[in-house]
């Protein structure tokens, strides 16, 4: 009789349909895993557009498009716009960049056994990069949930060793996100951007969170334009405390200081719920 592999070694199997809930299972566990062992507490998760380059890469960018050096059938016009623009969009990438390495040093005067307020980010390129290389360049540990996709995403030089994930599950990769999550910050993106941000909304709307989680949308300019919460409160689509939940912010100074402010409240709100059994014991 021909040997055959155990259940859980036979990798036709795993792979097929019928193994499904146990490959979605495997996101949740093994994340939990690593995670405990890495003593990471809670996150600031960065939400952002891909496509935004450093400044550097910008600069580089302009220097070809004005030697000549033309990409995409562009004319050489249209290559020095599309590089002045570029540049102009890089502003957010060096905020990221700052803000990350800003809370990462923060974080890391706290207290404690546990990692606390850990940088995470979708683990790709643009504002996930800047997000990643400013808590490198702290010295600190930060997070990168990479999603595979057939124009696979790779993941960016500056996530910790231990802390890079691969997610073939879009929902498990964003059940991550929300998790850990203390505080999100939102800097200019598209539709995956739009989609993470309403998915925290909901979840914060509709009280499936044990905690709340701060909510900064960086870039007035962009976000202003792009998101109008109150004519949702004027036709009756939402309440008139959900557009609250948004805090619109324009500076590194801004956004940090929102962070510090409401990432001390919830350690001040540990320690409160850490006395409580302690006095009731004393009033006995």
């Amino acid at each position: 009789m021909d040997s055959q592999p155990l259940a859980y070694m036979n990798a036709q199997f795993l792979e097929s349909g019928d193994a499904r809930p146990i490959r979605i299972l495997a996101e949740y566990l093994e994340p939990h895993r690593r995670f405990r062992a890495a003593r990471i507490r809670d996150t600031v998760t960065f939400f952002g557009s891909a496509r935004i380059r450093s400044r550097e890469a910008a600069e580089r960018q302009l220097h070809a498009a004005m030697e000549g050096d033309l990409m995409n059938g562009q004319s050489k016009d249209e290559a020095i716009a599309a590089a002045h623009r570029a540049l102009e969009w890089s502003a957010y990438y060096e905020d990221a960049r700052e803000l990350a390495n800003r809370l990462t040093t923060w974080s890391q005067t706290l207290p404690g056994p546990c990692h606390r307020f850990v940088v995470c980010s979708g683990g790709g390129p643009g504002i996930m990069e800047a997000a990643n290389r400013g808590a490198h360049e702290a010295g600190g540990r930060s997070v990168g949930l990479n999603i595979r996709l057939p124009a696979e995403q790779g993941a960016n030089a500056y996530i910790s060793n231990n802390l890079h994930f691969e997610f073939h599950y879009f929902f498990m990769r964003k059940f991550w996100f929300a998790y850990l999550a203390k505080a999100i910050v939102v800097f200019p993106g598209g539709f995956g951007t739009l989609d993470e941000l309403f998915e925290i909304l909901t979840l914060e709307q509709t009280r499936k969170l044990d905690n709340r989680i701060q909510i900064l949308l960086y870039g007035t300019d962009y976000w202003d334009r792009i998101l109008t919460i109150e004519p949702m409160v004027e036709w009756g689509a939402v309440g008139p405390d959900d557009p609250k939940l948004l805090r619109r912010v324009n500076s590194v100074d801004e956004a940090f200081a929102l962070l510090q402010e409401g990432l001390s409240a919830v350690l001040a709100s540990e320690s409160e719920a850490e006395q409580a059994p302690k006095l009731a014991a004393t009033r006995k």
